[in-house]
This record gives structure tokens, C-alpha cells and sequence, in this order.
């Protein structure tokens, strides 16, 4: 359209002219000394555009040739980066199509001639790295180095990533300590080292970078939730060595934790290994009494106080709101027990299995009914817990008549909920 429009302007402007020297042509006289030239000036200013049209042109022409070997240069130059691009954009699809090899090469063949060295040189490190070249991989990682040397945090962490996939994991640990030094607020480092001290079960360098991941957002609330309750599960674990550094590290654990009944279970069983069951009573008593819990019902009635009847009497207050718990049943023969009041500890075993039978209250009665004189029906109590542990069906054990004398005087006592006959 535009070519159109200019030939009808340059055609209208022909016949202007036309029209203008038809009527009237011009006269135009010039002389120098004995020469003289006429003319119409209609002629001579033909004449003088056509010199000029020629004079730009040769100087155009003139310009170009001058310019020659630097449009050559340039030409080539851009011919090398259009083929570089070619073969990083290649590499990178090979990458993709899991053809490491092939991709390794077209990455690092015009590596030198692409206008993102570092690209190329980070994708060949992470080729080089899916086929166990550690060697190249780091080779081209210094290349990349050194392409950029301003992209120390970009090389650092593919470095870091690539050494974390292979398990070299001091070297990961040096690699990311030298990033965070440069970058210290930078969230995917934390991330990496938050792996790595998982991997590495450095709990305690994990534990002083958990207010930086909940600070920065570096992963979710429920993610590091979880992390935190691991966090402090292994540092118990790490303190468990003795009472005191237990006990301390269970004060400085956030209050939030330490309510959370797995983590109390979980340290009263440590204090219980060793021999501090004093220290884990009345925390798993004023637990009991906010939220009823089997299992810490069981680590009760498995502590050892040099008072036992005291213990027994907290159980047994438990009993009025729970009076057919059978594992609040066992838990209150265990500590019977401990007071030795056989005849207390038979009631509660009987009960228990009449609600629901297990191996471990079969065999404590049965080691209670050989301690008490009665063989054959202790024989008849290993006989249905190692039915039970068979995962056979088995009939319940029948009520007991007959109870010998105590070795010592007790008044027996039985628990609200019992059945009659037992």
C-alpha cells in the first residue's frame, strides 16, 4: 500500500513538472572566461540533480566498502551467537528428554560463543552429574565460575544441589556455608541446609536454623510443625544420656510441645529407662486428669516409687470416672503389685480380661496364680495369652472360686465395675 501511495505522488510530481516546463522551459546562460553555456533551466536542473544523485551514491558506495570488514565481523559474530543459541536451546531439550550425553555435548560445543555462558556451563554440570562424571561436573562449574564471576550464589547452589544428589555431603555443608555468606537471607539455602541436617541427623545445627525457616516462610506451617516435633523428639533422644541434661532440655522445649501427649510419652519413657520415674509420676498424673490417655495409663502403672501405695490411690481415683478402662484395670494390678496386695492385683487382672482379654494381663495373672499355689489354672492363663499372641480364637478365661490365703494380711478391695463371680 505504502509503495503504491509513493509511486502515485512521485507520478503526480512528473507531471507537475512536465506541465511547468511546457509552458515555460527557463533560459540559463553561463560563462567563464572565453566559454560560455546556454540552456533551458529546466535542463540544468535535471542536469544538476542527476550529479547529485550520483555523488551520494559513490559516497554511500565509498562508506560501505570502508565498512566492510567490520559488517563481515559483525555478521559473523551474530551468525555464532544465532548457533550457539541453537545448540543451548537443544542441549537443553536433550536434558529435558533424558539423553544426557548428547546433551552434554551440544551444551559445551559453542559454550564459548553464547551470550549465557553460565547457562550453558550449569546444565552441562547437571549432565555431567546424571552420569556420574563428579569430575567434568565440577569442571564446568568452575567454567561457570568463571564465565560469571558475579553469579557466585547461582553456582554455589547448583553445586550444592548437585553434590546433595550425589551425597557428598560435607562438601555440601562447605559449599553452602560459602553461599550463606554471601547471601544470608537467601530462603533456598536454608532450604538446602535444612535437608542436608536432616540427612546428615545434625539435629542440633537443624534446631538453631528452625526460627530463620519459620521467620522467612521457607517452608509451610504444617511441614514445619512436623519438623520441629522431629527436631525435638531426636534432641531428647540426644540428651536422654542423663537425668539432668534431659530435664533441662525439656524445660527450654517450647510449651506447646510439651503438651503434646506423644512428646510427654515419649520423654517419661526416657526418664522411666533411667530410673527417674519420680520425675515422670506427677507429669503423667496431672495429664491424666485434663486428657485421658491409654498409653500414658500403661507408663504409670509401670513406675516404680519408693511409695507405691500413694501411686495406687491416684490410680484408683481414675477408677470412678473410668470403671471398665481395661488397661486402667491392668495398670492398677501392676501397682497392687508393688504394695504386694495379691488378692487386689487378682480382682483387677480377673476384671481386666473379663473386659478385654490381652496376652500381657493373662501372663500377669498367671505368674500371680503360680505365686499363689494355683498351677493349673496359672497354666490355663499362659495357655490363652499365647492364644491370644497366635491370633487364635480363644474362650475367656472361667471365674476363679477358690483363693488361697495371703503370705501377708490385706483387705482385698473390689473396684467399681467389676464382674460378680470373679
Amino acid at each position: 500500500m505504502r509503495l503504491l501511495f509513493a509511486a502515485f505522488l512521485a507520478l503526480l510530481a512528473a507531471v507537475t513538472v512536465t506541465l511547468w516546463v511546457k509552458e515555460d522551459n527557463g533560459y540559463i546562460l553561463v560563462g567563464y572566461g572565453q566559454w560560455t553555456i546556454e540552456g533551458s533551466l529546466a535542463l540544468f536542473t535535471l542536469a544538476l540533480i542527476a550529479l547529485f544523485l550520483t555523488f551520494y551514491i559513490s559516497i554511500r558506495l565509498l562508506s560501505r566498502l570502508w565498512r566492510m570488514p567490520e559488517n563481515v565481523a559483525v555478521w559473523r559474530q551474530k551468525r555464532r551467537s544465532q548457533r550457539a543459541r541453537r545448540s543451548l536451546t537443544r542441549g537443553l531439550v536433550e536434558l529435558a528428554e533424558g539423553r544426557w550425553k548428547v546433551a552434554e555435548r551440544h551444551l559445551t560445543r559453542h559454550a564459548g560463543q553464547s551470550e549465557t555462558p553460565l547457562l550453558n556451563y550449569l546444565a552441562a554440570a547437571r549432565a555431567a552429574q546424571l552420569q556420574d562424571a563428579h569430575e567434568r561436573r565440577d569442571d564446568y562449574l568452575h567454567l561457570a565460575h568463571e564465565s560469571m564471576p558475579s553469579a557466585d550464589v547461582a553456582v554455589g547452589l547448583t553445586q550444592a544441589e548437585l553434590q546433595l544428589a550425589h551425597q557428598q555431603y560435607e562438601q555440601a555443608l562447605a559449599t553452602l556455608m560459602h553461599v550463606r555468606s554471601l547471601s544470608p537471607k537467601h530462603n533456598y539455602v536454608l532450604k538446602l541446609l535444612k535437608k542436608l541436617y536432616e540427612n546428615l541427623g545434625e539435629w542440633r545445627k537443624l534446631e538453631e536454623i528452625l526460627p530463620d525457616l519459620k521467620r522467612r516462610h521457607v517452608i509451610g506451617d504444617k511441614e514445619f510443625l512436623s519438623l520441629e516435633q522431629k527436631v525435638c523428639r531426636e534432641r531428647l533422644k540426644q540428651e536422654s544420656v542423663n537425668v539432668d541434661s534431659l530435664v533441662q532440655y525439656w524445660q527450654t522445649m517450647p510449651k506447646s510441645l510439651r503438651q503434646e501427649q506423644e512428646m510427654l510419652i515419649d520423654y517419661c519413657r526416657m526418664l522411666m529407662t533411667l530410673d527417674a520415674g519420680g520425675r515422670a509420676e506427677p507429669l503423667i498424673a496431672s495429664t491424666l486428669q485434663k486428657n485421658w490417655n491409654t498409653e500414658l495409663v500403661v507408663l504409670y502403672g509401670q513406675i516404680e516409687l519408693n511409695d507405691p501405695s500413694r501411686q495406687l490411690a491416684v490410680a484408683e481415683g481414675w477408677l470412678k470416672r473410668y470403671p471398665e478402662d481395661p488397661v486402667l484395670l491392668l495398670a492398677l494390678a501392676r501397682l497392687s503389685l508393688q504394695n504386694k496386695l495379691w488378692g487386689k492385683a487378682r480382682s483387677y487382672l480377673e476384671a481386666s480380661i473379663a473386659i478385654e482379654p490381652t496376652p500381657e494381663s493373662y501372663q500377669q495373672l498367671g505368674l500371680l496364680l503360680d505365686r499363689m499355689g494355683e498351677p493349673e489354672k496359672a497354666m490355663e492363663c499362659f495357655r490363652a495369652g499365647l492364644g491370644l499372641t497366635s491370633s487364635e480364637p480363644q474362650k475367656a478365661l472361667p471365674p476363679i472360686g477358690h483363693r488361697p490365703a495371703l503370705t501377708q494380711p490385706e483387705t482385698p478391695v473390689s473396684p467399681p465395675g467389676l464382674v460378680e463371680g470373679i
